[in-house]
């Protein structure tokens, strides 16, 4: 059941969360009293931080599986406010590693405050997810979170070894992006579980659910670089910093020797032309990259809601799916 016929149609997220729309107005208010500090410096950096506002798709996770195995209360918004400070904090010292200069529209802390601001923010989100999780005792989720940290960074790592054309390999792929993204999105997914259920056996298979949602979630990023400009204006950011992901990955296997080759070729070159980028694009597009990648996408995602029908869910999957859905065919 992979057909893009089946996949319920949402314009934004606003409209997948209308559940979960309050739990999500506290947490605002939880979060925003947790990262609070009495240092000026810190406490002006964390004000235009707050401004910043993302999709808050992972602390969506959170409440709506709770919501599907018992209820939103306080342990849900330490859970949810512990993966937010550790997905800001990730974010934060990617800003600095690529030397971006801007973060969802807004000039990124790191061009403004400079890359020792920026560590160190991090560093201060890290900490207060510890301590909010030793604070409330809460050492399973602590737990939990540390050991997606711990993937996190061993995925980056990985990523940085095998990111020329000779080493990445499809399960290469799927083994970084199962580290690097889909292990927070599945702690999520068990943390929210964790909160609202004693049933451990629930707990784990939502984080395998969430390990394949988590990795639709990153196969739909990665098909972004080659998308269309009738679809919005792709950055090709992974072609110019010559990642190989997935789409690639299929074209490649599909293409004659010569051809690969000559992509290869392009891909390797750092100071690409906006030819060679076109080149590479068409590349993809001609040997059917992308067709298979969404296959393998909504194969996840099927994966993922198939074995969520079998958990002891007492309300809310429909509005879990709306949320996977929604992953698998926003525009950006």
């Amino acid at each position: 059941m992979n057909s893009s016929d089946t996949l319920t149609k949402k314009n934004s997220l606003s409209e997948v969360t209308s559940p979960v729309k309050e739990d999500l107005a506290v947490f605002r208010k939880f979060f925003k009293n947790e990262i609070s500090s009495d240092v000026f410096l810190l406490d002006q950096i964390i004000q235009y931080l707050l401004r910043q506002k993302g999709k808050e798709i992972r602390p969506t996770f959170v409440f709506m599986t709770a919501r599907m195995f018992g209820k939103v209360d306080k342990r849900s918004f330490i859970a949810a406010t512990m993966v937010e400070l550790l997905h800001t904090a990730t974010l934060i010292h990617d800003d600095v590693v690529d030397e971006a200069d801007k973060r969802r529209g807004f000039l990124s802390i790191n061009k403004i405050w400079r890359n020792k601001a920026g560590v160190l923010l991090g560093d201060f989100l890290l900490s207060k997810g510890l301590l909010i999780a030793l604070d409330h005792k809460e050492y399973n989720l602590l737990h939990v979170l540390s050991d997606a940290v711990k993937k996190m960074s061993e995925g980056e790592l990985r990523q940085l070894k095998t990111s020329n054309l000779f080493n990445m390999t499809e399960e290469r792929y799927f083994q970084i992006i199962s580290e690097k993204t889909a292990s927070l999105i599945a702690a999520c997914c068990q943390c929210g579980a964790i909160a609202a259920t004693d049933d451990e056996s629930v707990a784990e298979a939502m984080h395998e659910i969430g390990l394949d949602i988590g990795i639709a979630f990153q196969i739909k990023d990665d098909l972004f670089d080659y998308g269309r400009d009738d679809i919005g204006k792709p950055t090709r950011n992974d072609i110019k910093e010559r990642k190989v992901t997935l789409p690639l990955i299929y074209a490649l296997e599909n293409a004659t020797k010569p051809k690969q080759l000559q992509i290869r070729r392009l891909m390797r070159k750092r100071n690409k032309s906006t030819r060679d980028i076109n080149k590479i694009v068409e590349f993809v597009h001609e040997y059917k990259g992308l067709e298979a990648a969404e296959r393998k996408m909504a194969d996840y995602t099927e994966n993922a809601l198939t074995t969520l029908r079998t958990l002891p869910i007492k309300s809310g999957f429909e509005d879990f799916e709306d949320l996977v859905r929604f992953i698998i065919t926003r525009k950006k």
